[in-house]
């Protein structure tokens, strides 16, 4: 096999598996919740508590990808999985939940070891719309969304976690016979040299980009179970097949978005973006009562993060080409944080105000406000291919 072009493929499917282990608890929390006898708070943080590591390790991971290899660190990183899976499936308290939730985060981080792989060996000219196939592998929080619920209504609970160690295990043999070795890079730099990226105005700027676009796609791909059975009183297999219908679209939306950076330039795609993301957030707040509003909006939002996540990641390694394994840690953290304080504040407002509609609110402001500076910062330059003028 040749080990160059089964790399796009065998790292898609591979974040694919990491990400529906890392939106394994989603599908169940309405379940969770009436087995323990959860508050909205609690179930949020049950639901939330997995993106918290997976933001935040990404950054680390980032890094130790461009040092010792993607090959490598994938490896490591689906063998690891297998532990807090089998420890999942063990759990008999909320507490124990909560444990083997954080560690479960760390399938969040596939996503900084796999764009980092990637782009490092894929040409610039091919890098928007080969990344926004290999981010296609997020469409594991909707594998989860529709076969957890089933599994767990046919098997029981803990083989939803079990279940999830096959394709685990098959992946990192896959990963690891089948994948090339990435090139050592002529300088070993050190985590504080990696981390100078944090000088540069387009990384605060970029990582603001993907806490909102990101940010929604994983925060409605994990809340959304939750909020439909909330809203309409549908059952968790149900509103898990909604909510997948949410991150298929999205899925599929972002190699465009990828393409149309290499075409008329991530800049322009993002104009769009947060200007539908604005009006989708308002019509969501005020029409939510509506269950076809609702899943019209919703779809809509889809496509826009989705658009909006292949355009940001355009960037990246077109702005910090050296450094791409760094700043994709830091841009990935951000947009992973992003999707991490939304389920929690939606449930502390629904249980203070009995309402989602301010959580949408403030979704609809944070688009707004990155549409305004992304005309202030690209604007001028939309015209024209984007340089690295970051410095």
């Amino acid at each position: 096999m040749n080990k160059q072009k089964a790399l796009l493929p065998i790292t898609t499917f591979a974040m694919l598996f990491s990400f529906a282990v890392w939106a394994v608890f989603s599908p169940l929390a309405s379940t969770f919740q009436q087995m323990y006898g959860l508050t909205s708070t609690q179930k949020s943080i049950l639901v939330a508590i997995p993106v918290l590591l997976g933001s935040i390790m990404r950054v680390p991971l980032g890094i130790w990808t461009d040092r010792i290899g993607g090959r490598r660190l994938f490896s490591l990183l689906l063998l690891f999985l297998v532990i807090p899976l089998v420890g999942a499936g063990f759990a008999d308290s909320y507490a124990m939940l909560l444990f083997w939730a954080f560690f479960i985060g760390m399938a969040g981080t596939s996503f900084a070891i796999s764009v980092t792989f990637v782009s490092r060996l894929t040409p610039p000219e091919k890098q928007g719309t080969a990344l926004g196939i290999n981010a296609m592998g997020n469409i594991g929080t909707a594998v989860a969304s529709f076969s957890v619920p089933s599994i767990a209504a046919a098997f029981g609970v803990p083989w939803a976690f079990w279940g999830m160690i096959i394709p685990v295990v098959v992946m990192l043999v896959l990963v690891w016979f089948f994948t090339p070795d990435m090139p050592k890079p002529k300088q070993q730099k050190t985590v504080r040299e990696s981390l100078s990226v944090l000088k540069y105005k387009h990384t605060w700027t970029l990582s603001l980009f993907y806490f909102v676009t990101f940010g929604a796609f994983v925060a409605f791909g994990i809340y959304l179970p939750s909020l439909l059975v909330d809203l309409y009183g549908l059952t968790p297999v149900d509103a898990g097949m909604r909510a997948a219908g949410f991150t298929v679209l999205a899925t599929l939306a972002r190699p465009v978005g990828g393409y149309l950076g290499d075409k008329i330039g991530a800049e322009r795609v993002l104009t769009f973006v947060y200007a539908g993301m604005t009006i989708g957030a308002l019509v969501i707040a005020f029409g939510m009562e509506n269950i076809w509003v609702m899943t019209a909006a919703c779809l809509f939002m889809a496509v826009m993060s989705g658009l909006g996540n292949g355009a940001v990641f355009k960037l990246v390694p077109q702005l910090f080409p050296a450094e791409t394994g760094a700043v994709t840690g830091l841009v990935g953290a951000w947009g992973g944080l992003g999707g991490f304080f939304p389920p929690i504040v939606m449930g502390i407002l629904k249980d203070a105000t009995g309402s989602y509609v301010l959580g949408f609110l403030l979704l609809s402001l944070f688009a707004l406000i990155c549409f305004l500076l992304n005309r202030l910062v690209f604007g001028k330059k939309a015209g024209e291919p984007t340089k690295r003028y970051a410095s």
